[in-house]
């Protein structure tokens, strides 16, 4: 049976990048029995829907999140035997251009490790109590829904 020892999910108000490199420099030093590492950066985007976006912030139920975060990556990790499941999300304002949510996950297999990466960062996306605001560079602004599908507008 697969050690399960590297699983987290972590709601921060600060950028992301130091704590993301930092944690996967560490882990994978700490893991020679693996041979997949893969990391998806979610960055905040100039545009949605085919609209100009000014500005964006995420708010939280941070009590709730964490519970349900933590359920997503234990769950995906198990399902797909992979010892390394880490999500960090970023709440407040977060600057266009900067990470809002980073997922790292650690296999065997390189396959295994992509498969999970993204099952985990779907399944935040749809079930996770963060919510994001948006204010376009009209002068208008809405809460906008998780989605898994890609915004080709």
């Amino acid at each position: 049976m697969t050690e399960f020892q590297d699983m987290q999910f972590r709601i921060i108000d600060t950028p992301i990048e130091a704590s993301a490199t930092s944690a996967a420099h560490m882990i994978s030093r700490r893991h020679a029995e693996l041979g997949g590492f893969v990391a998806i950066e979610g960055r905040v985007r100039n545009h949605h829907g085919g609209r100009g976006v000014a500005a964006l912030e995420y708010s939280v139920y941070r009590e709730l999140a964490e519970h349900e975060g933590l359920r997503i990556v234990s769950d995906v990790a198990h399902r797909f035997r992979i010892p390394v499941a880490i999500a960090i999300h970023r709440v407040g304002p977060v600057p266009i251009g900067e990470m809002a949510v980073w997922v790292y996950t650690g296999a065997a297999h390189r396959e295994a490790a992509f498969t999970a990466c993204r099952a985990i960062i779907d399944e935040i996306k749809q079930t996770v109590p963060i919510w994001k605001h948006e204010w376009y560079e009209d002068g208008t602004d809405e809460w906008v829904a998780g989605t898994s599908q890609p915004d080709t507008r």
